[in-house]
């Protein structure tokens, strides 16, 4: 018998409507009674696509003595964290607090009656010394915390008071700094500490991608030719590439590696990821003419447009798990491989087999993950790739959420108008994508956050979705030179100043959770950071400097933290960069413009916005007065550089 999810549209939601648990969605009436009846509430947090919480939900909410427990003496509400954002958040914080480290998902978080947190968790199994960092399992702790809270225990209520005291006070910076190209020297020296000579990347396993991190190196290497700079962000983009992390068959980069070599990853493909992905490749093509970065970036956004789009709409993400086996639709044995490849009269087949790491042995679990460790996929690799694919096409294929995000899909079109500049294709599917997304998600003048395709989105935006799709619709606005584009950016970040900004602190979202934004890149860039981007953008397109001077107040009020730690904010230290350096406006005709979008793509400096004008040739401003015209755009990067 369901229970009361059957009613909710998310796809993480729905994944728990046959659990035993009697859950609740996150409403008012959930907490009422929790109250009325003096239970302790459970929140669950976690996602559609998480392997820790698929595993939490076979182990403890399908555990009919679990569900017993928290059926008789909790209230238990859950979260979609990609659907709440905002409530995520919020627990993060607690989690971090409770337990001095970063948190993740599934989340376990257990309050008092009124709502008060005082116990944090992550996954934890229904039995204790079953490996929980916690070091309880679920049985216990929830008897434990029932007995508990039924007793009225002192100490218990006293720390949530506590806890909750905590998460009220507001710290502000204690001092500013001045906004220098020094900052760099830090970012380069705690980048440095970070990397991995050997295998690229900015950590120990599990590894992540930092495209973050990569946009900046790349950043910082256009403004000052830094060769430290350019070896760490090529060989990472070399070897994430090499198949692993990254689905060589059918494309797409995977949520991060489970190994420091980017081998083994969690399956699961997520839209920010690739999104992010496909723009560093992108832009790194642009810079050093590597047609291999090229072919992956396509790869990122032709894997998303060809198995996770419909209606020119973006899903938000696919799983790792297929028929409960984790990378079971991904991988392949040693034997299906060699035989396709022998029944299509392929020649050289052992040759091939060990060129694609496939072997008896098999580099996961046993099967094989395609991958050709000298980072060169040869030409003969598109032939077979067809065989590879037919292999999976008899597969059950993995989960997928067909949640649309605002920010999610923003990211993507953002990525797909940079690759338009080199093929004009992706410029017309970014444009009937961001065209759609206006559509559906900004209603009688109301941005939403997220919903089901085909269905009204019910929640709100938030400061990411109005930043992601602020900065999507400047680049329309770019590549295309059609103002309504530049309009729709100017009225959202409008909004986004009136809802969440206040004296350069801006919080994420406000209402029934008011969560601070984050100046770090995390999972994904800093909203926080992208609005900076936007209002930069606008200040310098619209000659108003009432935009500038919010980005300026915003990495003012964080430049303390941004100077000593710009390892951690990435993004913003590229906004810093902008707004010491200058943007650069390119202007020309529209035809011009269109008909050269290469060769301005090309351009060596990272900061150059256009806009139409009647001018012959192009000419070259900043944001008082232009430097140079010419007529001939090969010259355009020359005299970029010139005006310095």
């Amino acid at each position: 018998m369901s229970n009361r999810l059957e009613k909710e549209d998310s796809p993480y939601l729905q994944q728990h409507k046959e659990n035993p648990v009697d859950w609740w969605p996150w409403c008012d009436e959930a907490f009422a009674l929790a109250e009325k009846e003096n239970k302790a509430i459970f929140i669950s947090i976690g996602y559609s696509s998480c392997h820790w919480c698929h595993v939490m939900e076979e182990t403890v909410f399908e555990n009919k003595e679990c569900a017993d427990i928290l059926n008789r003496d909790f209230v238990c509400i859950k979260v979609d964290r990609e659907e709440r954002p905002d409530i995520d958040k919020h627990y993060q914080e607690v989690h971090q607090l409770l337990n001095r480290r970063a948190g993740g998902w599934p989340t376990s978080i257990f309050c008092t009656p009124q709502n008060k947190p005082f116990f944090a968790g992550t996954y934890i199994p229904p039995e204790s010394n079953a490996g929980s960092i916690e070091g309880m399992g679920f049985k216990e702790l929830t008897t434990l915390i029932a007995n508990k809270v039924s007793a009225n225990d002192a100490q218990l209520f006293k720390n949530a008071d506590e806890v909750e005291g905590f998460l009220n006070h507001v710290e502000h910076p204690k001092e500013a700094t001045v906004l220098k190209e020094d900052f760099t020297k830090n970012f380069m020296l705690q980048a440095k500490n970070n990397f991995d000579t050997r295998n690229g990347g900015f950590s120990i396993k599990p590894k992540f991608p930092h495209a973050s991190t990569l946009n900046t190196l790349l950043t910082i290497d256009r403004l000052y030719d830094d060769k430290s700079a350019k070896a760490m962000l090529e060989q990472t983009l070399n070897a994430m590439k090499k198949g692993g992390m990254y689905d060589l068959v059918d494309g797409g980069f995977c949520r991060y590696s489970t190994d420091e070599e980017w081998i083994v990853p969690h399956f699961e493909k997520m839209l920010y990821d690739n999104a992010l992905l496909s723009g560093v490749y992108t832009d790194s093509y642009l810079t050093y003419g590597d047609e291999t970065y090229l072919n992956t970036a396509k790869e990122c956004a032709d894997f998303w447009y060809n198995f996770m789009c419909e209606d020119d709409l973006f899903y938000s993400a696919s799983d790792a798990d297929t028929e409960g086996e984790e990378g079971k639709y991904f991988v392949y044995s040693y034997e299906e491989v060699a035989q396709v490849l022998e029944d299509a009269k392929i020649e050289d087949v052992t040759s091939k087999l060990a060129q694609m790491s496939v072997t008896p042995e098999g580099n996961f679990e046993g099967k094989n993950i395609i991958r050709f460790e000298n980072g060169i996929v040869p030409e003969w690799f598109s032939e077979v790739k067809s065989y590879l694919s037919k292999l999976r096409s008899k597969r059950e294929y993995p989960f997928i959420d067909k949640k649309v995000q605002t920010s999610w899909s923003a990211m993507m079109i953002n990525a797909m108008f940079k690759l338009g500049a080199v093929d004009e294709k992706y410029t017309q599917r970014a444009t009937k994508h961001l065209e759609k997304l206006l559509e559906i998600m900004f209603l009688d003048g109301v941005l939403y956050h997220t919903t089901l395709i085909h269905k009204e989105p019910k929640v709100m935006a938030f400061l990411e979705d109005y930043a992601f799709f602020a900065q999507a619709l400047l680049s329309a606005y770019k590549y295309t030179q059609e103002e309504i584009y530049l309009i729709h950016a100017h009225r959202l970040a409008n909004k986004a100043l009136e809802e969440f900004y206040d004296k350069g602190v801006w919080n994420f979202s406000v209402g029934e959770f008011v969560t601070k934004a984050e100046i770090t890149d995390n999972t994904y860039t800093s909203s926080l950071s992208i609005m900076i981007d936007v209002l930069l953008t606008l200040g310098t397109l619209l000659e108003d400097e009432k935009y500038t001077h919010f980005a300026f107040k915003t990495m003012e009020y964080n430049s303390y933290e941004l100077g000593r730690k710009p390892i951690y904010s990435p993004f913003m230290l590229t906004q810093a960069l902008r707004y010491v350096k200058g943007d650069r406006i390119l202007k020309a005709k529209r035809e011009n413009i269109e008909n050269n979008s290469y060769e301005l793509a090309k351009t060596t400096y990272p900061f150059v916005l256009y806009k139409t004008s009647e001018e012959d040739g192009f000419m070259i401003c900043g944001d008082k007065s232009c430097f140079a015209n010419t007529a001939d755009v090969h010259e355009v990067n020359t005299l970029l550089k010139s005006s310095f």
